[in-house]
């Protein structure tokens, strides 16, 4: 399976400091050229000191710039009218993020940045120092001027008394939303992903073959297109917030819970929700006695939310003949209903039938984040989503 290009005909300057964090860039450089990116890398001399500029030629397939000289690359790539559609700066330094949020240059990576925010284009920070450092006033008062210019920021993660660069995956994904145009921008979308786990015993549990695959990419791409996204779920995502359940009482409980405290413009249904509470035997079950399990039918999430809160809801209905009973499912404020066969469950390419008001019907195939894609684009068309974009 290829990589859903996202970052397809873009080109994305990585600027780097001179943090130890630094020895991270090859392998970030590797992540936004499977995206599809095209990527020139930009070095302060602190970050010669940490890292080889050829490395970076190696990983980007471009001469890194370690000065500015009077091919003006800072203008060529980041001036008005330039070549380039982000600025990343990974890692970001205390010193380096202080400079750029007082307009000093004195540095290729500095320079690079002042003429880009004063371009107006896209610009991304991944800061990594020392926590003590992170935490000094005029370090956060730094990161509050360069958010308030409209510069997002990925991280740090805080561990060992250090506030580490962002995973690769969170910072490539805010790349991602910040190219994207946050077309969802202000709006809250909720998912329920992956499966759900019913105790049969003290140690068994009734569940699914759910992988949850599709639900990540559901989130991921709500998440580049500028949503703000909550996943209930027993997983773990990137970037997103992240509501634990296990079993379908939980996952009941906190996506009514979230319904009814934090707005949700747009519902989508991805779990593997479960349809039966097991009969709970009190102990294990010994092995290799035959026992009998009641299997009791558990009340619908989505029914529930569509009842109580009425929000745009995206259904999902796996059958083995699955279109007839989806279009069942097209009610009040479930406009689109995804339907597959249960053979793609747990792959990581699927097809499925996107069904909808009117007889309205489309094919899909391919890896499940190109098929997130067009299910969110075709919901914001069905339910009119227009993002109410407000600075993060």
């Amino acid at each position: 399976m290829t990589d859903y290009l996202t970052l397809k005909n873009r080109r994305i300057v990585l600027a780097v400091t001179g943090s130890i964090a630094a020895v991270d860039t090859v392998r970030l450089a590797h992540a936004l050229r499977r995206r599809g990116a095209e990527v020139q890398a930009v070095m302060s001399r602190a970050a010669c000191g940490i890292i080889h500029p050829d490395a970076l030629t190696y990983a980007t397939g471009r001469p890194a710039i370690t000065s500015i000289t009077g091919l003006v690359e800072h203008v060529t790539f980041c001036g008005e009218g330039g070549s380039a559609d982000l600025l990343l700066i990974a890692p970001a330094t205390a010193n380096s993020l202080c400079k750029i949020a007082s307009g000093i240059d004195d540095t290729p990576v500095t320079t690079f940045a002042t003429t880009a925010i004063g371009r107006g284009m896209p610009v991304v920070v991944a800061p990594a120092m020392h926590v003590s450092m992170f935490h000094h006033p005029g370090v956060a008062r730094c990161l509050e001027t360069l958010h308030s210019w409209g510069i997002a920021v990925a991280g740090p993660k805080i561990e060992e008394d250090k506030a580490k660069i962002a995973d690769i995956d969170e910072i490539v994904l805010t790349c991602e939303r910040e190219l994207f145009g946050k077309p969802l921008g202000g709006l809250h979308i909720l998912i329920t992903s992956g499966p759900c786990r019913e105790p049969v015993d003290d140690v068994r549990t009734l569940t699914t073959r759910s992988s949850g695959l599709m639900g990540r990419a559901l989130a991921m791409q709500a998440y580049r297109m500028g949503a703000r996204v909550t996943v209930v779920h027993s997983d773990h995502f990137p970037i997103v917030e992240n509501v634990n359940a296990e079993s379908s009482g939980v996952m009941m409980d906190e996506v009514l819970r979230i319904c009814s405290t934090d707005p949700v413009d747009l519902f989508v249904s991805a779990a593997a929700v479960s349809d039966f509470r097991p009969e709970r035997y009190h102990g294990k079950i010994p092995s290799g006695a035959g026992t009998t399990i009641r299997l009791d039918p558990l009340p619908k999430i989505i029914n529930e939310v569509v009842d109580r809160y009425h929000i745009p809801t995206i259904a999902f209905k796996v059958a083995r003949d699955p279109v007839p009973p989806g279009k069942a499912l097209i009610r009040d404020s479930i406009g689109l209903v995804v339907a597959n066969d249960p053979s793609v469950m747990g792959e990581t390419e699927t097809r499925v039938t996107l069904l909808g008001r009117s007889g309205f019907s489309r094919e899909l195939a391919g890896s499940k984040e190109e098929v997130a894609a067009e299910i969110l684009s075709c919901a914001m068309e069905v339910f009119s989503l227009a993002g109410k974009y407000t600075r993060e």
